[in-house]
């Protein structure tokens, strides 16, 4: 029997996906009394909105910047 060589793993290769992925399309998956999560439907990271926003914040500052 011949052994398969192991492919490197998925979750690798998404955590970098995860660090270029700028988010364009969100969805929200969770609601509580103070705060909401969203998910990306390109990279599949879910964060609170409040956090989203930050994140397109600080891309308007850079770019400001530029």
């Amino acid at each position: 029997m011949h052994m398969i060589p192991m492919q490197p793993s998925q979750p690798a290769q998404q955590k970098t996906t995860r660090e270029l992925c700028k988010h364009p399309q969100v969805q929200i998956v969770s609601r509580d009394e103070d705060s909401e999560y969203v998910e990306c439907k390109e990279c599949g990271e879910v964060f609170e909105s409040s956090e989203f926003k930050d994140m397109a914040i600080e891309e308007r500052k850079e770019l400001e910047e530029e």
